[in-house]
């Protein structure tokens, strides 16, 4: 099979400037450059130690299943495609000190196009905007939050009718006195976007201190009122099979089902109001807490009322598990049962205390981004392990994709 070339993108992503680019090919180990502008002629900022793509060590090689290519973006370095071998087959890399996310491909106006967020404060209160890629690796769109807000990095979702659903952190003054805390409680909200992606317009809007009392927080108050409290921690919006949306909050452990009309919550998953019970079926076990899943990230619909959710277990200083995993959760809407019916766990027997991702590929594999810890995985339906790499110490990817990727020419 014909080596895949390798191209690098040294490029000023700054708003509303054009991209001078250094492009690398690399095949049968020959490395040829062709630098269209230089950083002395152009007067571009050096991106420093972020213009290497960082290697990544595969520890078991494996799912070589036709599932596509590996879609990472290491912290400090930028958007990454590399094959299952490890492999560097794309790489686009930052400015010092913006962070890139949530980076994939995806379908917009009915061609594969390559998305991704890239700005600054990832974790926070961030501050970025959305990016969208052609198969020529070409801009073709960005998308950014409305009525006042910015977008930030957990998410960036195309919907099948060419909007975009995004995430903003916003800060607010609460009355805490009901549960113990100040009348005038800096708190930090969660806020969904539903964007028009060609004309910047906001489409829905929803507020978590709109739907979502303060006292359904895990997360412990702060030592002063000045201290903004990161009560709700929005780190997700995806859609369901009907057309709603499920959003997750890492600080309530709740996956919320939500109108994407009204914003109505339609149902919680896990958490001090969860609709359904929970329980687990043989085989299975609840954490220490009796939940499924705690501070867990990236619910997906997979069909007949089952979902995949990645479930970290730690808030980052110990955990209701001393593993974090990957589960299943299969809903009984007419008895309001929740059964965790599978689960993968860390390979390494690891606990990540942030982030991560599962994504179900197109053969039913599992594929995991295990957030803050520097893994990657794939699972068999069975849950056999098939693929296992490793980033260079220091580095994780907030979330990783497999998926098929065939730029032009």
């Amino acid at each position: 099979m014909a080596e895949k070339a390798f191209w690098f993108r040294a490029a000023d992503r700054r708003r509303g400037r054009p991209r001078h680019a250094a492009v690398i090919v690399v095949a049968a180990g020959i490395a040829l450059v062709a630098t269209a502008c230089t950083a002395a002629s152009s007067g571009l900022v050096a991106a420093g130690p972020t213009s290497t793509p960082p290697a990544v060590m595969v520890l078991k090689q494996g799912a070589d299943n036709g599932n596509g290519d590996i879609f990472i973006a290491p912290e400090g370095g930028g958007p990454e495609i590399i094959s299952n071998t490890g492999k560097v087959i794309w790489f686009d890399p930052l400015l010092l000190g913006e962070v890139v996310t949530d980076f994939r491909t995806q379908t917009y106006q009915g061609k594969p196009v390559l998305t991704w967020w890239q700005g600054t404060g990832f974790g926070g209160l961030s501050s970025g905007t959305d990016y969208i890629y052609n198969d020529r690796y070409q801009q073709i769109g960005e998308v950014n939050a409305g009525n006042g807000y910015s977008a930030d990095g957990h998410e960036f979702l195309i919907t099948p009718w060419n909007t975009a659903l995004i995430l903003a952190y916003t800060t607010a003054t609460a009355n805490l006195t009901s549960i113990g805390g100040p009348a005038d409680q800096a708190v930090i909200d969660g806020v969904v976007q539903e964007i028009d992606i060609s004309t910047g317009k906001v489409l829905f809007q929803w507020n978590s201190a709109d739907h979502v009392p303060y006292r359904d927080s895990r997360s412990p108050l702060p030592g002063s009122a000045a201290l903004p409290w990161d009560w709700f921690h929005i780190n997700a919006v995806h859609l369901d099979t009907d057309g709603n949306l499920l959003i997750s909050s890492r600080y309530t452990w709740t996956i919320y089902k939500v109108n994407r009309h009204t914003g109505a919550i339609i149902w919680e998953l896990g958490g001090k109001q969860s609709t359904f019970k929970l329980k687990a079926a043989p085989g299975q076990v609840l954490d220490s807490a009796g939940e499924i899943f705690a501070y867990q990230h990236d619910p997906e619909a997979i069909g007949n009322d089952e979902y995949t959710v990645f479930d970290d277990e730690s808030g980052g200083a110990g955990g209701l598990l001393p593993y974090s995993r990957v589960v299943t959760v299969k809903l009984d809407l007419a008895t309001k049962v929740a059964t965790l019916v599978k689960s993968v766990e860390q390979p390494e027997g690891l606990v990540a205390g942030a982030e991560g991702n599962a994504q179900t590929t197109r053969n039913g594999d599992l594929f995991v981004g295990w957030g803050a810890l520097p893994y990657i995985s794939e699972f068999s339906p069975s849950g056999q392990l098939l693929f296992n790499a490793e980033f260079p110490a220091g580095l994780t990817s907030y979330r990783a994709y497999r998926l098929p990727w065939h730029p032009a020419g």
